[in-house]
C-alpha cells in the first residue's frame, strides 16, 4: 500500500521562505508524475507545480513562477517545494499527489478536479 505524507508548513511573514516535503512509501517517484496543489479557505484545489519523476520536467502556475521551485530526490523518494518570497495569497493547505499517466501540464490541469487528498500541510503567510 502506498502513502504520501506532506510536511514543512508553518506560519511565516510575507517575503519569507518555507520548504515543503512530500515523502512517498510503497512506490517509486521515478514511475510517476508528482504535483503540489493547494486549497485556500473557501476555494477549490488548485495546482501549484508538477514534476516528472522520470525526466525531471517541470510545470509552474504563473502565480508561483520565479518564487517556487519543485524538485525530486529519488534516492529519498521525496519531492520538495521550495517557496521563496511568500505572499499572503499563498496561504493555503498544500497537498502532494501522484499520477502514472500524465505529463506535467496535464497533471497540473486535471488532478485538482479529482478526489483523494491526504492531510496536507498548512502554510500561513502573514502580511
Amino acid at each position: 500500500q502506498w502513502h504520501l505524507v506532506e510536511s514543512g508548513g508553518g506560519l511565516v511573514q510575507s517575503g519569507g521562505s518555507l520548504r515543503l516535503s512530500c515523502v512517498g512509501s510503497g512506490f517509486s517517484f521515478e514511475d510517476y508524475t508528482i504535483g503540489w496543489f493547494r486549497q485556500a479557505p473557501g476555494k477549490e484545489h488548485g495546482a501549484v507545480s508538477c514534476i516528472s519523476g522520470q525526466d525531471g520536467s517541470t510545470y509552474y502556475e504563473d502565480s508561483v513562477k520565479n518564487r517556487f521551485t519543485i524538485s525530486v530526490d529519488n534516492a529519498k523518494n521525496t519531492v520538495y517545494l521550495q517557496m521563496n518570497n511568500l505572499k499572503p495569497e499563498d496561504t493555503a493547505t498544500y497537498y502532494c499527489a501522484i499520477e502514472g499517466h500524465y505529463d506535467v501540464q496535464t497533471m497540473c490541469a486535471l488532478r485538482p478536479r479529482m478526489r483523494g487528498w491526504g492531510q496536507g500541510t498548512q502554510v500561513t503567510v502573514s502580511s
